[in-house]
């Protein structure tokens, strides 16, 4: 059954232009057999980025924040389009090129970080990203460099992911619901880049032809016109930022850490201040889409973003539920897995191994990708599974011809190769979410 998307007022798919996907081709019917999935995907580009309350995050920022997390992915379509963005919702001249090379400056090929316990031998160094330069920090000013500190962060570290990081963040002058707010922007083009450097693969796979960047600015341009006229409605300046705030997070959780990689049920504990339920409108009960998860400390911490969170939710739902043929269930939650087992997810690869299992896919072989990490192989279509998840998951993603052909070799069809692609991309944004805004425990 399909949900109601949160209220549009573009004409366009953002996906579909930035991939180069034309009306009535392969990718586009195929996009519409998953129907939430496409209307969510992009509702959650203009939840974040039309968003109905820009009084945490101001419309010029999210557009720096998208610009930054584009570049990092050298997606050339993606810079031009949040480039556009970012001038056309007031940015500055000097903002854009200033970004551009605060990114190409601390590029790299992640994921990074530290594993824990028994995985820590797999840890990889990579580059740690701070605004240096003083010319740098005055014109990006605490804020937007704190923010920008933290997309590097969750882009090319997610498995760093700290407690004392979101602290930087209400230092810098963001509140709690802006911190989701970031985290949520991040995540998400976490999820849309992959998605749309997966389609555009399967497309020039079949000669398409390249975005042309002109387009690009006349849709960027669109939706600041929207997102300004939207805002203005409602009373609120989108040129105007919030004043400091000056918040603390509350105490560390106490956890016990999981000692490795498991289909075992683990718990999650939040570092940042879920918001209590006694606050909860209507609004943020519609954000959860199913109300009685206002007991998970971990949706209660997303709700301070409902409309963000309601997108993401049914976003996911249409990905990995929907059974109007296309790749089996059990594959999709093992390229879940995939993705979280590389990110350093430990929560998420539990859930989504458990899942697969479930689904009906062998427990022991499941294991193996938990124990062994993403070089295990299986002799089976899995192999080119893993390895066009893993080409998708790594910073810039590597995806490409060589992983289609594969995929097509093992007998995926477009819708297939659309559920593998949005499995292994999907779990690029919730990694991020869990790793960044709380931490796994043994349960008891």
């Amino acid at each position: 059954m399909s949900h109601t998307p949160y209220p549009t007022a573009l004409d366009f798919d953002l996906i579909d232009s930035l991939a180069g996907i034309a009306v009535g081709d392969a990718l586009d019917a195929a996009r519409h057999r998953r129907p939430d999935a496409r209307a969510h995907a992009q509702g959650s580009f203009e939840a974040l980025f039309l968003p109905v309350d820009a009084s945490d995050v101001s419309l010029s920022e999210r557009a720096a924040i998208g610009l930054f997390v584009a570049r990092l992915h050298a997606d050339p379509a993606a810079v031009a389009f949040y480039g556009a963005l970012l001038e056309a919702t007031g940015g500055g001249v000097g903002l854009f090129p200033l970004i551009v090379a605060e990114a190409e400056r601390s590029a790299g090929s992640g994921p990074y970080g530290a594993f824990h316990a028994e995985n820590a031998p797999e840890s990889t160094e990579g580059p740690v990203y701070e605004v240096s330069s003083v010319e740098a920090a005055y014109a990006l000013g605490d804020r937007l460099a704190a923010a920008l500190e933290h997309a590097h962060l969750l882009v090319l570290h997610p498995r760093d992911a700290a407690r004392e990081r979101l602290q930087r963040l209400l230092d810098g002058g963001w509140s709690s619901t802006g911190v989701v707010t970031i985290s949520q922007i991040v995540a998400f083009l976490s999820f849309q880049l992959r998605v749309v450097h997966g389609l555009a693969a399967v497309r020039t796979a079949g000669g398409g032809a390249t975005v042309a960047a002109s387009d690009l600015r006349g849709l960027a341009a669109e939706v600041a016109r929207v997102a300004e006229a939207k805002l203005s409605a409602a009373g609120d300046d989108p040129t105007l930022a919030p004043a400091p705030a000056a918040e603390q997070l509350p105490a560390a959780p106490s956890v016990t850490e999981p000692p490795r990689f498991t289909q075992d049920s683990l718990g999650w504990k939040p570092w940042l201040q879920p918001l209590p339920v006694a606050e909860f409108t209507e609004r943020h009960f519609e954000g959860l889409v199913e109300r009685e998860r206002v007991h998970m400390p971990y949706f209660r911490v997303l709700a301070r973003d409902p409309e963000a969170l309601r997108e993401r939710t049914l976003t996911d739902l249409d990905i990995f539920n929907n059974v109007d043929a296309g790749l089996p269930r059990a594959d999709r939650e093992f390229g879940a897995a995939v993705a979280s087992r590389l990110n350093g997810c430990v929560f998420c690869a539990s859930v989504h191994s458990r899942f697969a299992t479930k689904q009906g896919a062998d427990r022991d072989a499941v294991q193996r990708l938990l124990d062994e990490g993403v070089g295990v192989r299986y002799g089976n279509r899995w192999d080119q599974l893993i390895d066009a998840t893993v080409a998708l998951t790594v910073t810039p993603p590597r995806f490409g011809a060589d992983e289609v052909a594969a995929l097509r070799g093992a007998g995926l069809d477009e819708l297939e190769l659309l559920d593998a692609i949005q499995a292994g991309s999907f779990f690029n944004w919730a990694n991020r979410l869990m790793l960044s805004l709380g931490e796994p425990t043994v349960v008891s």
